[in-house]
């Protein structure tokens, strides 16, 4: 009997390749691709601009970045935090004026309670009527809609959140100083960053560009290749980029620089991350997933 293929359409089963298949072609479901090589950021590139670093520093969780880019990425959440402040002491005044409004108004209704208690208070028929009408009218001009007593002209978007009395108080919130890594979302200072210094690949080709060429870097105690296949640690001292397997196996015997002969701690060598995807954040998840509408029975 000869053999069917995986395709085979006389079989009774359906199998799980014609499964997925037809979930492909019918336009229903979630796709899950890995993605190639043109997809992943490259261990030598900024993680905010995705392009080969010109000043590169390391963050102490690893994460590499062009110093140009990340000294803007703090500036600017800087001024982002500025801004917020000023804001918020803005609503805070407009707080504590509006409650000492509500305290004087509250006195003078006590003071006029007061004063309307040590008034007489037979009144004749005609001036009950006059006093129930001037108390009508009051009413009328203390209503508490907003557009009322000429405010339709001045607050016409009534519906608007920003107009609604308790708007200020819900946004006045205390706006945080502390700047995140954009990658892994811990605190972030520019004295903590580190600069990282990367040796030169000696080929001899002079007639390519740096940028162009593939193997662009090599470690400078064993002068392997650096690649994104190649784990590489920074140590901090000098900022030199080395691959893990000499960390492993020579530095971390005597933890001893091999290039300044100085000594070494735990916290000096930084395993350099890599292998992240160029679409949105650096991270090890390799693979793309598109959903799309589900069948329901």
């Amino acid at each position: 009997m000869t053999r069917h293929a995986r395709n085979c359409t006389a079989g009774a089963v359906y199998t799980y390749n014609e499964k997925k298949r037809d979930a492909t072609e019918s336009g229903y479901g979630t796709n899950a691709q890995r993605l190639g090589k043109d997809s992943i950021k490259s261990f030598d590139c900024c993680s905010l601009t995705l392009q080969p670093c010109r000043n590169p520093v390391v963050t102490k969780q690893g994460y590499l970045f062009d110093k140009e880019a990340i000294l803007q990425y703090i500036i600017t959440k800087k001024n982002e935090y500025h801004r917020k402040l000023k804001e918020y002491e803005r609503l805070r005044r407009a707080k504590e004026n509006e409650l000492a409004q509500q305290a004087d108004s509250k006195q003078r209704e006590r003071m006029d309670e007061f004063v309307k208690a040590d008034k007489p208070t037979t009144l004749s028929k005609k001036h009950k009527l006059t006093h129930n009408a001037t108390t009508v009218v009051e009413a009328a001009g203390s209503s508490i809609s907003n557009m009322s007593n000429g405010h339709e002209k001045k607050l016409p978007s009534f519906w608007l959140p920003s107009e609604c009395p308790n708007a200020g108080a819900a946004m006045a919130k205390m706006p945080d100083a502390t700047i995140f890594c954009p990658v892994s979302q811990q605190p972030l200072k520019s004295k903590d960053l580190i600069d990282v210094k990367f040796t030169l690949l000696k080929d001899g080709d002079t007639k390519r560009s740096l940028i162009a060429k593939d193997a662009r870097f090599m470690c400078p105690i064993t002068h392997d290749v650096l690649s994104n296949a190649v784990p590489c640690a920074v140590l901090r001292p000098t900022g030199d980029v080395v691959t893990m397997e000499c960390v492993e196996k020579l530095i971390k015997k005597d933890m001893i620089h091999p290039l300044t002969n100085c000594k070494l701690k735990e916290r000096d060598i930084i395993p350099l991350q890599r292998g992240g995807t160029g679409y949105a954040i650096t991270n090890d998840r390799l693979e793309g997933k598109e959903k799309r509408p589900m069948l329901q029975v």
